[in-house]
């Protein structure tokens, strides 16, 4: 990593810790905790109310993202779910309510005061099946194959290394799993420059991608379906906006062998140790043989 990009993220870094600090000390007050100080396009008013309500205070006075990814990331019963840059923890509580006991709502933060009041806040709201994990989002500390869905709030934009970003979201996902994303994309005419005097890189702003680089980036990663939908303007030319798209099934994948010899073969896991026949009264030698495949071992 560069020195220049070394020092960005400790910029990012030292900004959202004393975010965190503010909120955590806020929070012993006789008042309560105050919001950290965003406008009126970034922040917990991005939330509806009834979601707010069921949430401690501190989790929604921390809350800096430019939109509610929980609310299109489509999430069901039972899936395990993973936050980029998850903060005082609003979208993984969010998350974890709505995929159940039966899963799990990871969070990644490499800030310790926002882990802090992340766990703080988890204890508050009564949540057992969420974790905090510290890390960066450019290595994910999680088995590949293992997540179901990718959410982040405004955290991506943030990188120094957007394209590790991708190719780490993309490593975690199991085959079919997606991503439901809010960030910041800048229209494809600005320049780094021009975006860059429409607010500084901790502000969510210089370090924005454009339309068209964020979905090549995605696609570049493997992605595919990629959409990218804004929803409400942040600054001249720059948008909050909705990203979605999806890491393909193995059978999905152009030029996957296996998946082409189980459609020519009529058996699963073609030649592997698991094969078996989709017709049980016949064996994977004979149905091989019958269906022509050139895989006859």
């Amino acid at each position: 990593m560069s020195e220049q990009s070394t020092d960005l993220r400790e910029t990012v870094r030292q900004r959202y810790a004393a975010a965190a600090v503010k909120v955590t000390e806020g929070g012993t007050a006789c008042c309560g905790p105050q919001p950290v100080e965003v406008d009126e396009n970034f922040g917990s008013t991005l939330y509806a109310a009834d979601e707010r309500d069921t949430l401690p205070a501190e989790a929604v006075a921390a809350s800096l993202g430019c939109g509610n990814p929980t609310a299109v990331a489509e999430l069901r019963e039972g899936e395990r779910v993973l936050d980029l840059g998850s903060g005082g923890g609003i979208d993984v509580l969010l998350s974890a309510r709505r995929v159940g006991p039966t899963g799990k709502a990871y969070g990644l933060d490499m800030t310790d005061e926002m882990l802090a009041l992340a766990l703080a806040n988890a204890e508050r709201a009564g949540a057992t099946n969420v974790e905090f994990l510290k890390g960066t989002i450019e290595a994910v500390p999680l088995p590949a194959n293992t997540i179901d869905v990718v959410i982040s709030n405004c955290v991506i934009n943030l990188s120094v290394d957007k394209a590790a970003v991708f190719a780490e979201t993309f490593r975690v996902l199991k085959p079919g799993g997606r991503i439901g994303v809010s960030d910041v994309v800048a229209d494809d005419a600005l320049t780094s420059e021009q975006r860059a005097e429409r607010g500084d890189y901790v502000g969510c702003i210089a370090g924005a991608l454009s339309f068209a680089e964020y979905r090549a980036g995605l696609e570049a990663a493997g992605f595919t379906g990629v959409e990218i939908t804004p929803t409400h303007p942040v600054a001249d030319g720059m948008h909050s906006a909705l990203v979605r798209a999806v890491k393909p099934s193995v059978a999905d994948e152009p030029g996957d062998s296996a998946a082409a010899t189980d459609a020519c073969c009529g058996v699963t896991s073609c030649c592997t140790s698991d094969e078996r026949t989709t017709d049980p009264s016949t064996t994977a030698a004979e149905a091989k043989a019958a269906s022509g495949c050139g895989c006859q071992s």
